[in-house]
């Protein structure tokens, strides 16, 4: 596995691309499909959904493609949320392969590791924690799946919804029951909503702050600063805006399925894609709250996409240092470094730029209300997959915008633009003058 004189944030982008150019190849196959046969944007958008890690879809996973189909798609899924670099040097570790120093550097930078050194070793924990988290989930949710579709589908369906849940993909195979249905015939299962909001936190997470929980158990002080402000961020986003769900929403719920449905929602809406309620019966406050964690998203290092929930604590903490008129950025009796801010600017900016032009060519070719076109444009921009329908309506031009969407939003803004600029070692020095803002 040899990446020459490519930087590691092009090596990241290319082997995404070639892994979502081999998955729409194979989905094109005659055994892939129901029908022998499928489109290249059907087989392309399915492809790009897949590996970004999505669940947005224009064809129903479960009536559309066969058990073939399924199964490169599931694959597609894996590779997607441990990413393909991953993967790759996963696959030649197994083979007894050396790896080299510039492997282990775009390594290090795809699962947003600390260091090059013990990054090998890092990888095989993320082997481990994963295969042993989709197992345990399976296992969980095989009693319900077995009692409903028979012994061998029920354990295809709980392998496969255990591996689209941890992996944050919200891709689901219910579609047999009613087409893009998701869990909500599961709305009321404790187990089934449970199970599938631990393995899509335990995903979102990220696996350096598994690791660091992991060395160091339960004692928060010692934790790094970045697991941390993780653990706060996600708490945070899980609780409140599962409280103005209860709050504001499925008032026509039984008390029990009410505080398992805002529990459920604030939990997929952060890059998961799973629903158990008609999303279209939301008021629009909600679905503003919806699209705001749709954007934010989960974890670095993890299996879900989005902004990510460090760059909105960070900029959260250096808005209140900057109206304090404080000189640096200061979390937990830590200094926050300037550029991690300076990052985190860099994404919010880029993403709202791709979110509102996204929403905006959608609704104007599509002439459609743009609340709709901007709940399903930040679904694919922060690699979500929850959809009001409209999804596979759409004309070409607007899933071509949705396909670079997802695209952007898996392998992350920065990437991207690193990936097209080459940092130089040394800036260019300027006399410095004042300009008045705000």
């Amino acid at each position: 596995m040899g990446f020459g004189k490519l930087t590691t944030f092009q090596t990241i982008l290319i082997s995404y691309l070639s892994v979502i150019l081999l998955g729409t190849a194979l989905l094109m196959l005659p055994a892939a499909s129901q029908s022998g046969g499928t489109s290249l944007l059907t087989a392309l958008f399915t492809a790009v959904s897949s590996v970004c890690v999505t669940g947005l879809v224009v064809a129903d996973t479960a009536t559309y493609w066969t058990g073939f189909g399924q199964t490169v798609i599931l694959l597609l899924i894996q590779t997607g949320g441990l990413g393909a670099v991953t993967i790759a040097v996963m696959i030649s570790v197994m083979a007894g392969r050396k790896i080299s120093l510039v492997q282990r550097s775009v390594l290090k930078d795809a699962v947003s590791g600390l260091h090059v050194g013990g990054i090998i070793r890092f990888l095989r924990f993320i082997l481990f924690m994963t295969v042993c988290t989709e197992l345990a989930g399976a296992v969980l949710l095989a009693p319900v799946m077995i009692r409903d579709f028979g012994m061998a589908k029920g354990l295809w369906y709980a392998l496969f919804h255990s591996v689209s849940a941890f992996c944050n993909a919200g891709f689901d195979l219910m579609g047999i029951r009613a087409p893009f249905s998701s869990l909500t015939h599961y709305h009321a299962s404790p187990l089934i909503n449970l199970t599938v909001s631990a393995l899509i936190v335990t995903g979102g997470l990220g696996f350096l702050t598994w690791q660091d929980i992991s060395e160091n158990k339960w004692h928060f002080r010692d934790y790094r600063l970045q697991t941390k402000i993780i653990l706060c961020a996600s708490t945070v986003l899980i609780i409140v805006p599962a409280v103005l769900f209860f709050i504001f929403e499925y008032r026509f719920l039984p008390l029990p399925e009410r505080i398992l449905a805002s529990l459920f929602q604030s939990v997929t809406a952060r890059t998961a894609g799973f629903n158990t309620q008609n999303l279209s019966l939301m008021s629009e406050p909600g679905m503003l709250l919806m699209i705001v964690l749709m954007l934010v998203g989960g974890s670095p290092g993890s299996t879900a996409g989005g902004m990510k929930t460090t760059t909105l604590f960070v900029l959260i903490f250096w808005l209140k240092s900057s109206i304090g008129r404080h000189r640096s950025v200061n979390v937990f009796n830590r200094r926050i470094e300037q550029p991690a801010v300076n990052d985190a600017l860099t994404i919010l900016l880029m993403y709202l730029l791709m979110f509102l032009t996204g929403s905006a060519l959608i609704a104007g070719v599509e002439k459609l209300p743009l609340l709709t076109c901007m709940y399903e444009t930040a679904s694919a921009l922060g690699t979500v997959g929850l959809t009001l329908g409209i999804t596979p309506s759409l004309s070409r031009i607007s899933r071509i915008v949705l396909i670079l969407c997802m695209y952007f939003g898996r392998s992350g803004g920065l990437t991207l633009a690193y990936a097209a600029v080459r940092l130089t070692e040394r800036d260019k020095k300027y006399p410095e003058e004042k300009v008045m803002v705000g």
